[in-house]
């Protein structure tokens, strides 16, 4: 390897660094303000100024959608290992719900963060066109492991994708309902969503030669 292209290697190794640095101090500002973080606090938390932070991540929006990625990463990692762990289906579905009320009850301020923007953020700053990617990911990702798993019969890859897209509107819209209300205990919220669930998929056989589910 010549000098110049390490030089480049350790130049860019160093850059993400920094970065996964500076996103450690925005999730701390995030864990404390939630939609109320702001691009000063969190430059002040990083001890750097806030054009540098600019220049790291353009604006709130690009700070948001690093930030998004970083933890749909980390959900998305965790609903797959819920999926796959050695179990009933139904219980793999209460799991599954399970993993994603425990992750948004954990972690408020990063949700309300994500998902509601405070009244005073730029006008530009339109929380529904970055959140809407992530709960995509999200049903697409959801929607391709039914479909590794499960036999629906004719059009089934298409029928899974359906079902990962609104098994994620489901657990978004009762979890952002359960978050603000908190009407009853998270166990009875997932067995009551699985329920919901439960009537075609009981049903439904697993996949010859498949990974089952």
């Amino acid at each position: 390897m010549d000098t110049t292209t390490q030089q480049a290697e350790q130049q860019q190794s160093a850059a993400e660094r920094r970065r996964r640095e500076l996103l450690e101090a925005a999730d701390r500002v995030v864990l404390r303000d939630g939609p109320k973080a702001s691009m000063n606090a969190i430059a002040a938390e990083a001890g750097i100024t806030k054009p540098i932070l600019y220049r790291h991540f353009g604006d709130k929006a690009g700070l948001y959608r690093a930030l998004a990625e970083r933890h749909t990463n980390a959900l998305l990692g965790a609903l797959r290992a819920a999926l796959d762990a050695p179990a009933e289906r139904r219980e793999r579905v209460e799991a599954t719900l399970d993993t994603y009320l425990a992750s948004i009850e954990a972690y408020p301020q990063v949700y309300r963060f994500l998902m509601h923007p405070a009244e005073d953020s730029p006008q530009n700053f339109d929380v529904g066109r970055h959140s809407a990617p992530l709960l995509r990911r999200m049903g697409e990702d959801l929607g391709q492991v039914i479909a590794e798993r499960v036999d629906l019969g004719p059009d089934s890859e298409a029928l899974a994708r359906m079902w990962g897209h609104g098994i994620v509107g489901m657990m978004h819209a009762a979890g952002d309902w359960w978050l603000g209300e908190r009407p009853c205990s998270r166990a009875v919220l997932v067995r009551s969503l699985a329920d919901l669930l439960w009537g075609r998929l009981a049903a439904a056989g697993n996949r010859v030669g498949g990974p089952g589910f």
